[in-house]
């Protein structure tokens, strides 16, 4: 059973697109060893003429305070759910810390302007983790709590030193132009598919199913261990997005001897609750494909399929085990008729009533006018898209402009007058604050005050669904920052809040 980030997809991997673009130093050994696909090794006695040969990147000794940094792009766009920082065979020499930090610079590559843009003072870094301890010579993993799309990552190293490998495991989000296309591989994890739960995968790793490219061996697919008595094997996944499926690949490439005898497809919708190991097998499965014999080494397209409805959720089971190397599932993306209409609606709203629903989610008259003129949109992603890319691009006083309609975290007064639409909105958004003990309410209040005479403006979170102390702990966390870091921290957050509430926008 699955509930590992590492089982979701590398999307720094170099076969996905994954680049490392750029590096202030790599003496000892290059910048590019940081994403390749093979696992780090060490060759006792081997040299080259700067030093001991490493199978990573490793920068020369600092002799003056800082730190040493990489640039890299990922091959998808997506969220981060855990990453690992490798120091394998980095003993004497690793570093003490790292930190991370993500950008998001629009749909997916190639990106106008990539490189000017990573540099440029404008750019919205998202610090990811601060300052964080690296153990010498192990495997290094640490979960992401962080919703936020990105495109880049920013990795510094403390003081200096040497990382084997860095993996970046979680979701790819794609641009929504794909909501617009007549048919794509609605499980493909370029597009967003994921692995939910399997029932063994002894030889090779089911997210190995979603890969956009060619297997080049057995070890490339998924297999499972031989089967020795009844039963069968299977593996859940997650459509990126919500669709009717049309077409269905199964590929055994290189899988001559251990190849399933039979398959079936099952699909299912999920209605918007959650799935994991606990729940997937309850869900309503409805036979897409009924159990069809395979062949070894051979790619299989099956169209007479039975109809499904709008699925969420697949369900891949084989007979009785062996390896399957893809599984492509085609389709057409689904938007809800009911969130059609809605967007329809808001593309049809007279201009000022547009920009008084705008600033309800945001309170940047700015942002309102930029995004009521960039109407109307095709689908809700390019929506939150535009709104995310008018954000970034405001001034500073736009964005302190925003920040004066939130109240501080635990009050109910904003600085700046809210509608009763806006003020329901935060009242909801900050109800588990709104019940903290009296001490934690008091905490709050100070370290809010602290936090207003330190940067000028209330201290922003995007408090859905976090309790009061996770919120306490992230005010403690970022007082310490320089104002710079925390003004784009803040903006983050409005991002986040903006996004939640166009949502509830089309709800209503």
């Amino acid at each position: 059973m699955m509930k590992d980030f590492t089982q979701l997809a590398d999307l720094a991997a170099e076969r996905l697109g994954g680049r490392v673009l750029e590096a202030n130093d790599d003496f000892f050994a290059p910048k590019e060893n940081l994403l390749k696909e093979s696992n780090p090794i060490f060759i006792e006695g081997k040299y080259t003429s700067r030093g001991k040969w490493m199978d990573g990147w490793e920068t020369r000794r600092r002799r003056t305070p800082g730190y040493d940094w990489c640039i890299l792009r990922l091959g998808l766009p997506g969220v981060i759910r855990g990453i690992v920082v490798d120091t394998s065979f980095f003993t004497g020499n690793f570093p003490e810390r790292f930190s991370l930090d993500g950008c998001d610079l629009g749909e997916r590559h190639p990106y106008s302007r990539e490189k000017s843009r990573l540099r440029s003072e404008k750019t919205k870094w998202t610090q990811i983790f601060s300052e964080t301890s690296l153990k010498g010579d192990s495997r290094n993993l640490f979960t992401v709590e962080h919703s936020a799309r990105f495109t880049h990552l920013r990795l510094k190293i403390y003081p200096d030193g040497g990382i084997a490998r860095l993996r970046v495991h979680g979701e790819a989000v794609p641009g929504f132009g794909l909501l617009l296309r007549a048919e794509i591989d609605l499980v493909a994890v370029e597009n967003g598919g994921s692995i939910v739960v399997s029932s063994d995968q002894f030889y090779g790793a089911p997210r190995n199913l979603l890969m956009p490219y060619r297997a080049k061996n057995m070890s490339d697919g998924w297999e499972t261990k031989r089967r020795r008595g009844p039963g069968h094997d299977w593996v859940i996944l997650k459509l990126g997005v919500p669709g009717t499926i049309h077409r269905v690949e199964i590929d055994t490439a290189h899988f001559k001897g251990n190849y399933p005898d039979s398959c079936a497809l099952q699909a299912a919708s999920a209605n918007n609750s959650a799935v994991d190991a606990l729940n997937a097998s309850s869900l309503p499965w409805e036979v897409v494909l009924p159990n069809t014999k395979l062949k070894a080494n051979h790619r299989h397209v099956f169209k007479k399929l039975q109809p499904a409805g709008v699925a969420t959720h697949v369900r891949f089971q084989i007979f009785p085990d062996g390896g399957v190397s893809r599984l492509r599932v085609f389709g057409r993306a689904h938007v809800p008729a009911d969130h059609t209409k809605s967007l329809e609606r808001f593309n049809r709203l007279p201009r000022q009533r547009a920009l008084r629903a705008l600033l309800d989610c945001c309170g940047s008259r700015k942002w309102a006018q930029q995004m009521a003129a960039r109407r109307p949109f095709a689908a809700e992603a390019g929506l939150f898209e535009a709104a995310d890319e008018t954000w970034s691009a405001l001034a500073r006083e736009d964005w302190l402009e925003a920040f004066q309609h939130h109240p501080p975290i635990g009050e109910t007064r904003a600085k700046a007058k809210q509608s009763a639409t806006a003020s329901r909105w935060s009242a909801k958004e900050q109800s588990s604050a709104q019940k903290a003990a009296p001490e934690v309410l008091q905490a709050l209040a100070a370290e809010n005050r602290a936090y207003a005479e330190k940067f000028g403006y209330v201290f922003l979170i995007c408090a859905t669904g976090k309790s009061s102390e996770e919120i306490l702990n992230a005010l403690r966390q970022r007082l310490p920052n320089d104002p710079d870091m925390e003004l784009r921290a803040a903006a983050e957050e409005q991002s986040k809040i903006t996004r939640l509430r166009l949502e509830k926008l089309l709800e209503s």
